[in-house]
């Protein structure tokens, strides 16, 4: 394969660097076969490297006099002064009602992102020393001061001193305190476990874990299912710190249970408490204090405060767009909280790396720069966009029921008034207002604004509102849109700080923050690789298929794009920087994600590569409605997709040893109510239940079952297959440490003795699930999987 010697852009250019033969040479590209030039394209499979930061959802199980969140508010000034002027008639007895009512209501004594209290002498010397460092203002300097908020993290109840932390945080000191024991069994245990430590975030408001070692293949096997059993073993080793926890820092004595699971929207009922308290209130309540994973972690805290901020006076912005768009056309608006808690919404972040990339970029003699990834790594996410509707409800969902009362457009809407432009935002809210159940006589009716109105309407005329399949997506900041004059993904150095300026002065975002993206470069000189950052995913039903077959699709679509860039198939010319451009390919996604059965393209879109893939497309007509534009169907774009796939990645395929990941795509797009992640979450929700269509059931009672689901049934789903994934690779780590004399082999015999390991799992397993798996037990288990860490990382730097 040969390519002809133009430019990347397409375009005649002075920069040599831009010149598509030069490109090949420094990349090191093999030209001489087909074969030959796939294999030596960046994200290869051999090539390829990837990393997981998951977010979770947090709750403590216990009874109000006992929880640290209820403690916490009943004792506030907040509280006790909103009483103070409510009974004086100063202020509305509303908020004090509803915080009242919060309090009263949690009959299932589940409390959302508590925090947890237990006697200080639980700790152990090291633990102990370990939460003293934390406190430190900067960790770096032994002699610096503590935080001036240290006194918030412990109090004295009956002369005894006790320890109040996020759930994020008591993870990271149940791990301290297992390793820092006398009886760790082994020296790499102590090593392995501090680095570990450093991988539980007390950040944002969910415990945030990344992965304890990046995952990479030899060839013949796939990245996905690699990174999957990562994922579920690190999940697993989660939920055995907070066994661990439960036992040795007494929380179960006090009262205390934790449960830590995937879910993606914010709680059902610390949504109703946003809407009664401040908006500095509920970041005192609710927004970690960032003990662990920064050195200056109060200066990270304050940080997370100013995002919280921005996003809560970046949603109120939204209504000012949404009147300018046409949507609301009158002065009458439910006006949303000045507290936004999307920041609740949790997600997964995964990310992948090239080593070939990394190694050009070390070495200054290869002649390939951060100028070269800059420039094609932005024309690989604008390819890599036009992909995206796949995986919304397909790989990862949240899936959540509106009613008609939720249909104001100021809040169902989200952020989208920032992420498309008004033509967009347009044709969304009116094909979803059509979609929904909010119609009479073919009219779509919004909700007037009183709740007790707008809900005797829905009973009258039986408007049911909606369900979706990934509420996260359009809930949460995903992706900031470009401004004429600063596009984001031109491949020009620095593009993203000037785009942060002109957003930060339209009262959009903050030019502290780093730019949110639905795909964003990891730079090697910042991180340390060089990559790309997919943040787009919500909740994963089945880990091995679900992570597994979204990730090894992600990557077979960046090696896609890179054939194309470096056969001069696309060009940055080709998809052009304009903000119309841009959201004409993202409104698809977003389509995606509330389930729009059509869009819209533009029939004469400037944007070639769009138009080549509709050009697919059997089944499209020109819009009556919308001159210009052309309507196709969300299903025929996405078997365009496939079929792209099919042929363009035909050579690619045979290189990445996935075997039926398009005919799985096609499952699951196809038949998404058996195949895809939604389909499958939405059994398991109403699995109990005699009705399996969301709609039959009002929102807040399926939503509160999708709750109830995650806390118990997909969790426990899930913890046992991260046991079956230990037992496999606990059964290749024991063949490995019997033919090697090592350390790990030494190891394992100091922690189980004579025990043999598979009736130590087995039982162990059985243990745990009946609540009866002894601290020790849970410490064994625990430094097992350490060692298992320590021997997938040493192996992942010798690959």
């Amino acid at each position: 394969m040969t390519a002809q010697l133009k430019t990347i852009d397409g375009v005649s250019c002075s920069d040599s660097r831009t010149d598509l033969g030069s490109l090949l040479e420094i990349m090191e590209i093999e030209t001489g076969s087909t074969d030959a030039f796939a294999a030596s394209l960046p994200f290869s499979t051999r090539d390829v490297t990837a990393g997981t930061e998951n977010e979770f959802q947090a709750v403590v199980l216990g009874k109000r006099q006992d929880l640290d969140l209820a403690i916490t508010i009943e004792e506030s000034n907040y509280y006790k002064n909103m009483i103070r002027r409510a009974a004086s008639g100063d202020t509305s007895r509303k908020k004090m009602l509803g915080i009242e009512r919060y309090l009263n209501q949690k009959t299932d004594d589940v409390w959302e992102n508590s925090w947890v209290r237990f006697p200080r002498h639980a700790l152990n010397t090291y633990a102990s020393h370990i939460f003293k460092t934390d406190l430190k203002s900067d960790k770096t300097r032994p002699d610096s001061k503590d935080r001036s908020d240290a006194e918030d993290f412990t109090f004295t109840r009956n002369d005894e001193e006790f320890i109040r932390v996020p759930v994020s945080y008591v993870l990271k000191l149940a791990l301290a305190h297992a390793i820092g024991g006398d009886d760790c069994g082994h020296p790499l245990v102590r090593i392995t476990g501090e680095k570990m430590m450093a991988h539980f975030l007390n950040d944002n408001t969910s415990p945030e874990i990344f992965s304890f070692h990046p995952v990479r293949t030899n060839g013949s096997a796939s990245i996905g299912r690699k990174m999957a059993k990562e994922t579920l073993i690190r999940f697993l080793f989660t939920q055995l710190l907070v066994n661990y926890a439960e036992e040795t820092f007494c929380l179960k004595a006090h009262g205390q249970q934790i449960r830590i699971f995937f879910s993606s929207s914010p709680p059902l009922m610390q949504k109703q408490l946003n809407d009664c308290i401040s908006d500095a209130f509920y970041r005192s309540l609710f927004m970690s204090p960032c003990l662990s994973g920064w050195t200056r972690g109060q200066e990270k805290h304050e940080y997370m405060k100013l995002c919280h901020k921005v996003l809560s006076r970046s949603q109120i912005n939204g209504i000012s767009k949404l009147k300018e768009a046409g949507i609301i056309n009158t002065n009458l608006v439910a006006l949303p909280n000045s507290s936004n808690i999307s920041l609740a919404n949790n997600g997964t972040h995964i990310s992948m790396g090239s080593i070939k990339l990394g190694r050009l970029l070390k070495d200054p003699a290869s002649g390939f720069t951060a100028f070269h990834e800059k420039h094609l790594g932005d024309l690989v996410i604008k390819i890599t966009e036009h992909f995206l509707c796949l995986f919304p409800g397909s790989y990862s969902a949240s899936p959540l029921r509106l009613n008609f009362e939720d249909f104001h457009p100021e809040k169902a809407l989200g952020f989208l008034p920032h992420e498309i432009d008004y033509t967009h935002l347009r044709m969304i809210w009116r094909r979803w207002k059509r979609k929904a159940d909010i119609n009479i006589l073919g009219q779509a009716l919004t909700p007037f604004g009183p709740v007790w109105l707008d809900r005797m309407i829905s009973r009258s005329f039986g408007l049911k509102g909606d369900f979706i399949p990934d509420a996260r997506l359009i809930d949460y900041f995903v992706s900031l849109m470009s401004t004429d004059q600063s596009p984001a993904l031109s491949g020009i150095q620095g593009n993203e700080e000037q785009l942060k300026k002109d957003l930060a002065q339209m009262g959009v975002f903050d030019e502290r923050m780093p730019l949110y993206q639905l795909v964003r470069i990891r730079k090697h000189a910042g991180m340390g690789y060089s990559g790309f950052e997919h943040r787009y995913f919500s909740i994963f039903e089945n880990l091995m298929t679900d992570m597994g077959g979204a990730l090894d699709l992600q990557n077979l679509i960046t090696v896609l794009a890179y054939h194309y860039i470096l056969t001069g198939e696309i060009t940055h010319a080709m998809i052009p920087d304009t903000p119309d451009v841009e959201s004409e390919r993202r409104q698809i996604f977003f389509c995606s994600a509330i389930d729009l059965p059509t869009c819209y393209v533009k029939t004469r879109t400037k944007n070639l590569f769009l138009q080549h893939i509709v050009s697919k497309i059997t089944k499209t007509r020109i819009s009556r409605r919308y001159p210009g534009y052309t309507r196709i169907r969300l299903i025929d774009y996405k078997k365009a997709l496939i079929q792209l796939l099919k042929t363009d990645a035909q050579g690619l395929m045979d290189n990445f040893s996935v075997k039926g990941l398009l005919q799985d795509l096609e499952s699951r797009i196809l038949y998404p109510d058996a195949f895809s992640a939604c389909g499958r979450l939405t059994q398991g929700i109403l699995e109990k239940d005699k009705k399996k269509d969301p709609m039959g059931f009002r929102g807040e009672v399926f939503n509160k079952k999708a709750e109830h689901y995650y806390i118990n049934g997909l969790r426990e789903k899930q913890i046992n297959e991260g046991f079956a994934v230990m037992e496999q690779e606990f059964r290749q780590m024991d063949i490995w440490a019997g033919f090697n004399p090592s350390p790990h082999g030494q190891a394992i015999r100091a922690i189980l003795g004579d025990t043999e390991r598979q009736a130590f799992l087995a039982e162990a397993k059985q243990l745990f699930f009946e609540n009866r798996l002894s601290p020790e037990n849970t410490k064994k288990l625990l430094f097992l999987i350490i060692l298992y860490v320590n021997k997938e990382t040493r192996e992942f730097g010798n690959v």
